[in-house]
């Protein structure tokens, strides 16, 4: 998983509240188990005309301008609620967002997202706004910074703002770990279990018989 310390990027401004999974990829785009090739559903149901079409939709913010390079998404709050779809995280990602500013996240979105690289960063209503703000008057210059090793997020306006992450989660966003790479940090512990198992429980360790 890619390593995430501090990104400055284009924000694009998606000031919506309650904004689910289905509709951060729309069931009708889950055309593979692969993390790959979903960027294009991406919030399909706004980003193209009509269901199934590939014409895009002018008025929707990933469709204007630097927007199309927004590398960080303000919005609004439980973002990311409804079902358990890991396919939303995947999309984001792959399309090239690397951190969602919000002031409320679905539960198990907000894990996934920290298991594939995408920083989730809780910042309070009125401040997401501010930035908001800032950023639509010249969204190319006016980037936002998010800084996971200090845990801030810098306004173009050079404001900073404070925000938490559970210290296991940071730590893997930090050194770009998986679930399976945190584990094999213990690699040696486990080990020296199964070798003090193996003398106490030889019987656990036969071979099996037919």
């Amino acid at each position: 998983m890619e390593k995430f310390t501090t990104l400055t990027a284009v924000a694009a401004p998606l000031l919506r509240i309650n904004i689910d999974t289905d509709a951060i990829i729309p069931s009708r785009e889950m055309k593979r188990v692969s993390k790959e090739g979903l960027a294009e559903g991406l919030f399909a149901g706004w980003r193209y005309q009509a269901p199934g079409s590939r014409e895009e939709n002018p008025d929707f913010i990933l469709n204007q301008g630097p927007y199309r390079r927004a590398r960080v998404l303000l919005s609004g709050i439980n973002f990311g609620c409804g079902s358990s779809r890991e396919h939303a995280v995947w999309a984001l990602h792959e399309w090239g967002i690397r951190a969602v500013i919000a002031p409320g996240f679905g539960a198990i979105f907000q894990g996934n997202c920290v298991r594939n690289g995408i920083v989730p960063v809780l910042l309070d209503n009125l401040t997401v706004e501010s930035l908001a703000r800032q950023v639509e008057s010249d969204p190319e210059r006016n980037q936002v910074t998010v800084d996971l090793v200090q845990c801030l997020v810098i306004a173009p306006d050079g404001t900073r703002h404070g925000f938490q992450l559970p210290t296991a989660d940071r730590e893997m966003l930090l050194e770009g770990l998986d679930s399976i790479a945190v584990t094999l940090k213990l690699e040696a512990e486990i080990l020296a279990f199964r070798d003090r198992d193996r003398t106490q429980r030889p019987w656990i360790y036969l071979p099996s018989t037919p």
